[in-house]
């Protein structure tokens, strides 16, 4: 049954939680980038926020499904708290900081400190996010999934990618330690946000089987729904290309534009002023193009932008690019998140969705360490400053035939959206 009074606070605590991860989208990967100048070294700190999704996407739907999702939340996000507090320390203690160096790490024991740390809040990140996507459905009628998804995205947006960034880019460059001391104070508000939400938040099912055979019902209604596996795959290779641009694009920034960490923050920040844009709109985007138009546009959308970024001259026109491509990203997002929560049952929800992300969030790690090796081969054939835009190059190329293979399947796969 919907409970909208608790819309609001669930709102408020996924902003907090999304705040202190756009303060760690700038902070993880550029303390990397002062431990060492090696893009692979570089790709590492973020691989080990991603492959959690690949190694406990499915352990974390099943969990969803057995116990109480609120409880869940509460629990990752306290786990990430006390993570953040101990990449904290580790860097305070390690200061002052070495040169980095070409190959290498300056510091080899803070570095692996922190891809441990990393590795500990990506995985509780998997655990949250899946029960977090969970709950909406019981907190709003299923006709207002796009609504009550492209606010939450929005808001979402403002912590993670406009107000986090530039904070975390502020932070870093003053004093290093301040953004992971301030993302434990944010994840432990976020935890008492939590706590202050009650209602029926455990799943409707009255009795459990194994692990195996609770995954083989997720599987099975998965395979059973051909779109949703559509969804999946596209998503999926999206998100590969995706990650392969994020992380070309800080030495891009760094060399290539002559741009800091706190221009680089102001970069992500304009660029999630169009993501602000396309949550309060993509509603509306979708009940007037129609769901499958505007997952087919918003597909074609992201190759443009993938392609213009290697060529903007400028940190201003970068962040134009980064604004169109937040917008036509959310869109995306709102058309087929809602879809895929109002198409599965309650019962299901979590192993289902855990094995969507799987394949649709397995990918990212792959993205990023494609990404390292492409600038590094390309360093063999090429001058550096052209290698550090081949990821974007392959990306736009990739984003395209995704594309042209995607169009056919996303112009016939929604269904209608009648009230409930």
């Amino acid at each position: 049954m919907a409970q909208p009074n608790f819309l609001p606070r669930f709102i408020a605590a996924s902003g907090m939680t999304n705040l202190a991860d756009g303060i760690a989208v700038v902070v993880w990967a550029w303390i990397a980038s002062l431990l060492s100048r090696d893009p692979l070294l570089i790709a590492l700190m973020p691989i080990a926020l991603r492959l959690p999704w690949f190694l406990f996407a499915l352990p974390a739907g099943v969990v969803t499904d057995r116990v109480d999702r609120r409880l869940l939340i509460l629990g990752m996000d306290l786990l990430r708290a006390t993570a953040f507090a101990a990449a904290g320390l580790c860097v305070w203690l390690s200061l002052p900081l070495a040169p980095a160096p070409d190959s290498g790490t300056a510091n080899p024991m803070l570095f692996y400190a922190l891809l441990g740390c990393a590795l500990l809040v990506g995985t509780a990140e998997v655990f949250r996010d899946n029960a977090a996507q969970t709950i909406l459905p019981a907190l709003v009628p299923h006709h207002r999934l796009e609504q009550a998804n492209g606010r939450l995205w929005s808001v979402e947006l403002v912590g993670n990618s406009l107000l986090g960034p530039a904070l975390g880019a502020f932070l870093i460059a003053a004093v290093l330690w301040t953004p992971f001391a301030l993302n434990a104070a944010m994840f432990a508000i976020a935890a008492l946000l939590v706590l202050s939400l009650s209602g029926p938040f455990k799943p409707t099912r009255t009795a459990h089987g194994s692990w195996r055979r609770d995954l083989a019902e997720g599987w099975a209604f998965l395979r059973a729904s051909p779109f949703l596996m559509v969804l999946a795959v596209i998503t999926g290779i999206w998100n590969l290309l995706h990650q392969m641009v994020v992380i070309a694009l800080i030495l891009h920034v760094q060399e290539n534009l002559g741009i800091g960490a706190q221009g680089y923050g102001l970069i992500l920040a304009a660029g999630a002023v169009g993501g602000i844009a396309g949550g309060f709109v993509a509603a509306r985007v979708v009940r007037v193009m129609g769901q499958n138009a505007a997952a087919q546009w918003m597909t074609l959308a992201s190759a443009v932008a993938f392609a213009i970024m290697p060529f903007a001259p400028n940190g201003y026109v970068l962040a134009l690019v980064l604004a169109m491509f937040e917008f036509t990203g959310l869109i995306w997002n709102t058309v087929s998140v809602s879809y895929r929560q109002r198409s599965i049952p309650d019962a299901l929800l979590g192993r289902v969705n855990s094995i969507y992300r799987l394949l649709a969030w397995g990918m990212m790690p792959v993205g990023l360490l494609l990404s390292g090796l492409i600038v590094r081969w390309s360093e063999g054939m090429l001058a550096r400053d052209l290698a550090l835009v081949a990821p974007f190059v392959v990306a736009a190329a990739g984003a395209a035939l995704l594309t042209v293979l995607a169009w056919r399947p996303l112009a016939r796969g929604f269904k209608p959206i009648h009230p409930k």
